[in-house]
């Protein structure tokens, strides 16, 4: 039996019948450094395990430095596309002396016919890798079983009442159906009446149990379709503070979802913590509900849950937290005249873990107060207390520069605009990523318009804005191999600055307001800016990224390292599939680069 473990993917998607046929039949063979492995055209005998050294696979029509495709080293196949599609594309070389397994073509042929996802395996591009990933990452459980979930697995049947119906009637209907709300259909619009509805009416506003219940309703919901998935309505649930949301099929309630039936469909812990941040009324309560948002983030992870919908889930409380932050601060008539916008990646929804404060503040017409500036300090103390650090490059409501009316703030746009260095540049980006807070959202927007007027058709200002895409290279050596420095590569210069970033230029580009980059990806593809499917593999390459720098960043706290190290990826202790995926979504990303710089003139 050859010394391989089959308990790690492709192997472990066959029976145990099949690894032992594989064991039967795998045979070792020794390389020389040079020695061509398989050539392009030529039908391949064997698929190769590499089990010592390195192999070059090369496109021979290309250029001999653009032609080295990438490196497979220790624990890596190469060979299966060959097979499968009865000749090889790509040439590969030895790159040094290599030994390696060799799987006879016939046997991977019918392995591969005798197991779908085996041959499903090879056949999948980078976005299905990665959710096979996903699902079978130790510890997790299957993204059918947690985050393909829909709506309609877990909503009740709606209770309707007639639009004239009483409050006697709608008590009747609840208590027979074991709910907590009932719907009422006016017109073209539909209504909810809740117990809690029930009570005040009968208690507060002195209505009688004959009392028409239509006066109760409240038509203002929060309304999913049935296939949506129910992770993404918990999301909603969280930001728009309710603890049900109603079920429509076009213009037709078809059911509602409340908070119980959610509890008991998810052990996720997720709802027990946004209770407790909407619970919350003093500063205290506040900042204990804060403080287990990192015991979230591990259990979301060890449940498997996509890095897309942890990131919305956490960007939605962490957003709570900052509201309810700044509304025990700032009296009611204050808030309802100014916004406070979050910057940067909590702008984008994208930081999962506390990171620097990144705010800023717009004041409406009549915004302006004698105690502000007391009151704002008072604030960024607020969120200094409750786990988010100052940010150090001053970025926040308790700096005069960042605090300002429309018109201050297009000024500021217009100034950095002209200045054109590389500091303004970075304003601007982290200004296009504002995301409203608290207070009235429509200032957000209105500043977003003036910064697209002033920037979005400068074509000198847009290269400028898109440069730093190129300022950290990618953690590729020459040949697509991964660079292994000791201390490890970073994956935020060289795998998400150039995604983040140059998806936010083309955003500024094509005016495009949303905030996310995610969102901007498919607002791009839309647009046609990118196609659909590398936007999809931009996506994909982003949330790997983020996984791996999450994934450090909690191994770093639980071994209470410095934070300058959470960035920092050691290749070896990847998986062989993990090493895979982090090498061909670089190559993504160098490929997004190489757009970029053809786009907005980076070269020059």
């Amino acid at each position: 039996m050859v010394d391989v473990d089959f308990s790690q993917l492709p192997f472990s998607l066959l029976d145990d019948s099949a690894r032992e046929q594989l064991g039967a039949a795998m045979e070792m063979a020794w390389f020389d450094g040079a020695q061509v492995i398989l050539e392009a055209g030529k039908a391949a005998e064997f698929v190769h395990l590499v089990h010592k050294g390195a192999v070059l696979e090369i496109d021979p029509t290309l250029p001999p430095q653009a032609g080295r495709l990438g490196v497979y080293g220790a624990g890596a196949l190469f060979g299966a596309l060959s097979v499968l599609n009865g000749r090889s594309r790509y040439r590969f070389v030895a790159e040094e002396e290599t030994l390696c397994y060799l799987i006879p073509a016939a046997l991977f042929k019918n392995l591969c016919q005798q197991h779908g996802e085996f041959d499903e395996y090879f056949r999948q591009r980078l976005v299905a890798k990665n959710r096979m990933l996903a699902e079978r990452r130790e510890g997790g459980v299957t993204m059918a079983g947690f985050m393909l979930a829909r709506v309609d697995q877990c909503m009740r049947q709606p209770v309707l009442l007639p639009e004239q119906g009483s409050i006697r009637e709608a008590v009747s209907a609840l208590d027979a159906h074991s709910g907590d709300s009932l719907m009422v259909v006016r017109g073209s619009r539909v209504g909810m009446i809740t117990k809690t509805d029930l009570l005040h009416g009968l208690v507060h506003d002195g209505m009688s149990v004959d009392s028409p219940a239509l006066a109760l309703a409240s038509f203002e919901l929060v309304a999913v379709p049935p296939g949506e998935y129910l992770f993404a309505a918990l999301v909603r649930m969280t930001r728009h503070k309710v603890a049900r949301v109603v079920v429509m099929e076009g213009p037709v309630p078809v059911g509602v979802v409340e908070l119980t039936d959610v509890l008991s469909f998810f052990s996720s812990r997720s709802y027990v913590v946004g209770l407790e941040v909407e619970k919350a009324d003093d500063l205290q309560a506040l900042a204990l509900a804060s403080a287990r948002l990192p015991e979230l983030v591990q259990a979301l992870m060890a449940q498997g849950v996509k890095m897309r919908f942890a990131m919305d889930l956490m960007a939605a409380l962490n957003g709570r937290i900052i509201s309810k932050a700044f509304q025990f601060v700032i009296a009611e008539e204050r808030r309802d005249r100014v916004c406070l916008m979050v910057l940067g990646s909590e702008g984008r929804g994208e930081q999962i873990l506390k990171t620097d404060q990144d705010n800023g503040l717009i004041l409406g017409d009549d915004g302006d107060w004698p105690e502000r500036d007391q009151l704002l300090n008072r604030f960024t103390e607020t969120l200094l207390a409750l786990g988010y650090p100052l940010c150090p490059g001053g970025i926040m409501v308790n700096q005069p520069r960042w605090v300002g009316s429309l018109a201050d703030w297009r000024r500021r746009i217009g100034r950095w605009a002209e200045q054109g260095d590389e500091q303004a540049m970075m304003r601007l980006a982290i200004l296009l990523d504002a995301h409203p807070a608290a207070g009235r959202v429509e200032l957000v927007e209105r500043m977003r318009e003036a910064l697209f007027q002033r920037c979005s058709g400068d074509q000198i200002l847009l290269s400028r804005f898109a440069r730093p895409v190129l300022q950290f290279s990618t953690p590729l050596r020459w040949f697509g191999a991964l660079k292994k420095p000791q201390q490890g590569i970073d994956i935020k210069k060289g795998g998400l600055f150039p995604v983040v970033h140059g998806v936010r230029a083309l955003s500024l580009e094509q005016r495009i307001g949303a905030t996310g980059t995610f969102a901007r990806l498919d607002r791009l593809a839309a647009a046609g800016v990118l196609e659909a499917g590398f936007a999809e593999e931009l996506g994909e390459s982003m949330a790997l990224f983020a996984e791996l720098r999450l994934r450090q960043q909690l191994a770093s706290l639980d071994a209470n390292q410095p934070a300058a190290g959470h960035n920092q990826i050691q290749v070896e202790q990847l998986s062989a599939l993990e090493r895979d995926l982090l090498r061909e979504s670089l190559q993504v990303v160098n490929e997004f680069k190489k757009r970029l710089s053809r786009r907005f003139h980076l070269e020059y």
